[in-house]
């Protein structure tokens, strides 16, 4: 995280102010007996936590309502345009930048492709499009101090470098130091996959879930982890790396080094190198590869009939080792899904461990905007970590 605009910051100066705070922007309108209750703080010290978000504006009470017997409650809720944030998801082609309210509900979206991969022309483009989204609106200028920016790879958020992005084809850049050069809000560098996750346990499928899972197929195959009710980042910041679990010994080798990776199988590219492999077409698109499999392509059918197996394999894995409430499985492979969905559920529910296979599996697709999104909800995130 590199720390920029400190001013109009939220005041979250305690443990008990970040519960509360959390509380009501992942569960409200709720009361103050509903969050001492929720949380297991006193009521004294719930009021006590409320009151300076309240006074800044972060919080407001709602108008009194009668809850049974006794005296009316007035709720707490957030105030959604309190505070702007910015997300800007980085892509091998293009950047998605969103601005969303404090809720994480995107107000703007724009995309800008990415003439080169480079890291000094993606940091200017990052810089453009921060300056294009906070144009959008006065407001936006005045009350944004936070941005979110999310690669996918081996991301160290603590410092914002970079180690590894495949596709990008980056090793060892200090992206969060080269951006505060050129952009003057409170910048943090993340995973994508992350990020998605910690949208996903604030304003998604995760709320009230202590545990769950987040996994992403397509261009790569990611997987957030979600545990005691915190992202898990892992001492080396790359915890939930369902891509790279070795799924088949006579599978081909992957970009990370390894051999049978569930990336190396089950990604869009391996499915399009396998199809044009098994059918000897080498100018094959995966448009036309997933047409040629739903008309009945034999080939084609067992290369994603094999993808469905190494994809059950892997969650089964991630079931069986941390045993989430629940699996949210998402992102742009899902267009496919109808094609290796048997597959997929049948491997799981044989590879998942006892009660593992209880799992509840939540099929969901992502927009990419959705990833600029992950960036903001990190964003977001700052104010409960300062």
């Amino acid at each position: 995280m590199t720390p920029r605009r400190q001013s109009s910051r939220a005041p979250v100066t305690s443990p008990a102010v970040a519960t509360v705070f959390t509380t009501v922007l992942t569960q409200g309108p709720v009361s103050r007996v509903d969050v001492a209750r929720r949380t297991g703080l006193s009521s004294a010290a719930v009021t006590k936590a409320a009151r300076p978000l309240i006074e800044a504006g972060y919080l407001i009470e709602r108008d009194s309502e009668q809850s049974g017997i006794g005296r009316p409650v007035s709720p707490l809720e957030v105030r959604a345009d309190r505070e702007f944030f910015l997300g800007v998801k980085v892509t091998d082609r293009e950047l998605i930048g969103v601005v969303t309210d404090l809720r994480a509900r995107m107000l703007v979206t724009k995309f800008r492709p990415l003439p080169s991969r480079k890291p000094d022309a993606v940091v200017d483009g990052i810089a453009e499009m921060v300056t294009a989204l906070l144009a959008e609106s006065k407001a936006y200028k005045q009350r944004t101090h936070c941005l979110g920016v999310t690669v996918a790879g081996d991301v160290d958020r603590d410092t914002g470098h970079v180690r590894y992005s495949p596709f990008l084809h980056w090793r060892d850049v200090a992206l969060g130091g080269l951006l505060a050069e050129k952009i003057d809000l409170e910048i943090t560098v993340d995973n994508d996959v992350k990020a998605i996750t910690v949208a996903e346990r604030w304003f998604g499928d995760g709320v009230g879930a202590n545990s769950f899972a987040l996994v992403t197929l397509g261009t790569g195959i990611g997987c957030g982890l979600v545990v005691n009710g915190g992202v898990v980042a892992g001492s080396h910041g790359v915890a939930g790396e369902i891509g790279h679990i070795p799924v088949f010994g006579d599978g081909p080798v992957c970009h990370c080094g390894a051999t049978g990776c569930v990336e190396a199988i089950a990604s869009t590219d391996a499915i399009v190198a396998q199809a044009r492999t098994a059918t000897g077409e080498a100018g094959l698109t995966m448009a036309e590869i997933v047409t040629g499999a739903r008309l009945g392509d034999t080939a084609l059918r067992k290369v994603f009939a094999r993808a469905g197996v190494a994809i059950g394999r892997g969650l089964a894995s991630v079931a069986n080792l941390v045993g989430p409430e629940r699996i949210i499985v998402s992102g742009e492979g899902l267009d496919a899904y109808d094609l290796f969905a048997d597959e997929i559920r049948e491997t799981f529910a044989t590879q998942a461990f006892g009660a593992a296979a209880q799992c509840e599996l939540i099929l969901r697709p992502l927009p990419f905007e959705e990833w600029a999104r992950g960036a903001a909800a990190i964003a977001v995130q700052t104010l409960f970590l300062s």
